[in-house]
């Protein structure tokens, strides 16, 4: 696992679940076909979707029970516990440091640790996470080992999307999507975990658009009802005017901001446990570089899954306005112009230009 990665959750003897499946989170069809192929695995496994949509939970449940499968019963929930935690001998995870998985610094490693035998059991499993991100140079590196591995090693990769330069991997694999969560799966995931009561679980799991790892962080946020209020009220307060907008916009960046907090909070905590190591042993191989490289990965995703939500909160309010008035026409041009706009956050366009643009083109209500 990498050392500048999100450790993960904290587990006790008494959050091991009866039927390990059951941390996978509205993913039913998932959590069947995974469990077939657990009773006679293939070499190769791709998970693909969207960010927080729980690929990685399912790589790690999958990844114990395939170890434990192959295995003595009587060892089987110790095989599941480690897999769990990411600390089993046996199952490699690697979450890429940086922005990009690198043939060097990752791909080669990953090769390596594929041609040796299982330390505790009769597999090895390799957990590739963010795979969609690894260089063409890594990509052809690693699909020899994919195409011929060792006959005890089984690859997981976890992708957001297949880049054409991965399509030839890709096809090694079986693939299984992986939907964005259901919304009502989100909210009774949150009161299951003590994170809300149920109306403000509804809430949160509206705004988190499919993405649990979002609707947990959303869950300690108090300024969320701000902040769907303000996307809201948008269409009362355009008036046709450059003025408006640019109140608006600077508005929403605002918030956008403040919304942060808990992040920029979290990457604080991280570089000050950075510092203390570098203190303690020195810079060499510290990871400072990737573990930045991470902070402004995140800080760029959390912005544009903020800019989703409020386009979620915006294009819900024009459809209001459309059942209201069947033939509102402006409602209706608004919606596809919000659609538009969505669709143009993958292209990381100007955040401020982006959105004047946006709201010089909606209608006011």
């Amino acid at each position: 696992m990498s050392a500048t990665a999100p450790p993960p959750p904290a587990e006790t003897v008494t959050d091991l679940v009866a039927d390990p499946w059951a941390r996978i989170v509205g993913q039913p069809e998932l959590v069947r076909r995974l469990r077939a192929a657990v009773e006679s695995p293939v070499h190769a496994y791709l998970l693909v979707g969207p960010r927080g949509a729980g690929k990685r939970t399912a790589a790690r449940v999958f990844a114990g029970e395939l170890v434990a499968a192959a295995d003595d019963p009587a060892r089987a929930e110790r095989h599941r516990r480690l897999a769990w935690r990411e600390e089993h001998p046996d199952i490699h995870v690697l979450d890429p440091e940086g922005t990009q998985l690198r043939r060097d610094e990752e791909a080669e490693p990953l090769v390596v640790a594929a041609s040796r035998s299982p330390v505790e059991g009769r597999r090895k499993v390799l957990v590739v996470d963010r795979f969609h991100t690894a260089t063409p140079a890594a990509a052809a590196l690693l699909l020899k080992t994919v195409e011929e591995p060792p006959p005890t090693t089984i690859f997981v990769f976890c992708a957001e999307e297949v880049p054409p330069e991965h399509v030839t991997i890709a096809s090694r694999c079986t693939t299984f999507a992986v939907p964005p969560v259901p919304t009502p799966a989100v909210a009774s995931a949150l009161v299951a975990e003590g994170l809300a009561d149920p109306d403000r679980a509804e809430l949160i799991a509206a705004a988190a658009l499919g993405n649990l790892t979002r609707a947990r962080l959303l869950a300690t946020d108090p300024r969320l009802v701000v902040r769907r209020d303000t996307w809201w009220s948008i269409p009362d307060r355009l008036d046709g005017t450059g003025a408006a907008v640019a109140v608006l916009v600077d508005e929403v960046r605002g918030l956008i901001d403040e919304s942060l907090e808990l992040v920029t909070a979290r990457h604080a905590a991280e570089r000050e446990a950075l510092d203390e190591r570098e203190e303690r042993f020195g810079t060499r191989g510290s990871g400072r570089r990737d573990l930045e490289a991470r902070h402004r990965r995140e800080i760029r995703q959390a912005r544009t899954e903020e800019l989703r939500f409020g386009l979620a909160v915006l294009a819900r309010r024009y459809r209001e306005a459309l059942v209201a008035d069947p033939g509102s026409v402006p409602a209706a041009g608004a919606v596809d112009r919000i659609r538009q706009a969505a669709a143009a956050l993958v292209r990381n366009p100007n955040e401020a230009l982006w959105l004047q643009v946006l709201l010089c083109d909606l209608p006011p209500l």
